[in-house]
């Protein structure tokens, strides 16, 4: 009697036990369906550690089936850091709540740290839509302690500055390959100004031994940049390039450019993370004294060149546009010239489907600088010199497509990962 008591007793406590998980899975389920639906269109995301960090919503694949987009934009600081725009867009119940958010990184700022406030940006942004779920009795608001007010004085007066140097080398049985690189800038961008200075110095030398003889080939560059803008108003701005070089590829002891240009943005400057439409304009005088004689019988001249230069760029939900048309011609000769245009675009098609298309094609006529007589085999094969050419076009595709479960937020690092959302 007592036996058959306790299968009994243990038969309703696994009841009991089946029922309480069922249940429990049941409540889970519902509250992982009543999640907001987010579609994260950003770039180079460590989706893992955003699923990590952020597990009270769900990662859908198509923007249809979203309730919140979220479009991550980037542009570059003036300091050298990078400024994350991060759009957030209500769709179906969360239609009209829109925002947002920017986080500026700084330039000596950790990758971990950089993800780490990526995520708490998109933390932040979401918090809207997640308290109008069940799952907002789940999440915990805080704030470091110690928290004060200080006001910033910044004793470089938004100069910043950088050195870099970078040796290569290669070595094997019958060649040898040096280069050296060096770099050295100091840019200052503020909301009225944007000044640049530049230098790089690029020097190679190449040794190899053909039929028991030893060649050596050197190609060296130097280049000083520099450009200066005035903001004029939230269309204008007003700026000049100089730029002076020297280059044993190019042909060029001393080689200079002066450039004073006026660029017209058709959208306002403020919306430039989302979108752009500029067109600038420049007049300039070049100067070029050459180490060998051209194929012009010339071993220097002056010339004036004119540029214009158009270039569009759109972020949206449905993908991202790149394109840009660069014209020019020296004014002595105007069939001295170059059209070159490129372009870089994203598009969703469809559910889980993508497309994207790259490349840029040149008509070249303006090789004033081509020195005359024969190159040798090395000169050609090493790409020492510059080559005569009339074009240049390059390019390529990818097709992406990606389908299964839109609520699988597991995140199993084991043997790495073959497969990026």
């Amino acid at each position: 009697m007592i036996t058959r008591l306790k299968g009994i007793f243990l038969f309703i406590i696994c009841g009991l036990m089946t029922f309480m998980a069922v249940t429990a899975q049941e409540t889970s389920d519902t509250l992982r369906k009543n999640a907001v639906n987010i579609f994260i269109d950003c770039h180079r995301c460590d989706m893992n550690y955003i699923r990590e960090e952020i597990p009270y919503v769900n990662y859908v694949r198509d923007v249809k089936e979203a309730d919140v987009y979220i479009l991550e934009t980037i542009q570059r600081t003036g300091s050298g850091g990078l400024a994350f725009n991060y759009i957030f867009n209500g769709r179906r119940k969360y239609a009209g709540m829109n925002d947002t958010l920017m986080y500026s990184s700084r330039p000596d700022d950790s990758s971990d740290l950089i993800r780490r406030r990526r995520t708490e940006t998109m933390k932040m942004g979401l918090m809207r839509y997640v308290a109008r779920t069940p799952l907002a009795s789940e999440i915990q608001i805080s704030h470091s302690k110690g928290l004060e007010q200080e006001e910033v004085i910044d004793r470089w007066n938004f100069w910043v500055f950088e050195l870099e140097t970078n040796p290569r080398f290669e070595w094997e049985e019958l060649s040898q390959e040096v280069r050296l690189r060096n770099s050295v800038s100091a840019n200052k961008v503020t909301p009225d100004w944007k000044i640049e200075f530049d230098f790089d110095h690029d020097l190679s030398i190449n040794k190899y031994t053909y039929d028991d003889t030893t060649y050596v080939r050197e190609k060296s560059s130097a280049k000083f940049d520099n450009l200066v803008v005035k903001s004029i108003n939230d269309h204008w701005s007003a700026g000049m390039r100089l730029d002076i070089s020297r280059s044993t590829f190019s042909n060029y002891l001393l080689h200079y450019n002066i450039y004073p240009s006026v660029e017209y943005n058709i959208y306002p400057y403020s919306e430039a993370t989302h979108k752009q439409l500029r067109i600038l304009y420049g007049l300039g005088h070049t100067y070029s004294h050459y180490i060998d004689t051209t194929i012009y019988n010339l071993i220097s001249e002056h010339r004036f060149k004119q540029e214009l230069q158009i270039a569009y760029e759109v972020q949206n939900q449905w993908g991202s546009v790149n394109l840009s048309m660069e014209a020019s011609n020296y004014l002595h000769d105007f069939s001295k010239n170059r059209l070159e245009l490129n372009a870089r675009i994203h598009i969703r098609i469809t559910k889980g489907l993508s497309f994207s298309l790259f490349g840029g094609m040149a008509r070249i006529r303006d090789q004033l600088s081509l020195a005359k007589g024969e190159l040798s085999e090395a000169d050609i094969l090493l790409r020492l010199q510059e080559l005569a050419t009339g074009y240049r076009i390059d390019g390529g595709l990818g097709i992406t497509y990606t389908f299964g479960s839109i609520y699988n937020n597991v995140v199993n690092p084991r043997f790495g990962n073959r497969f990026r959302f």
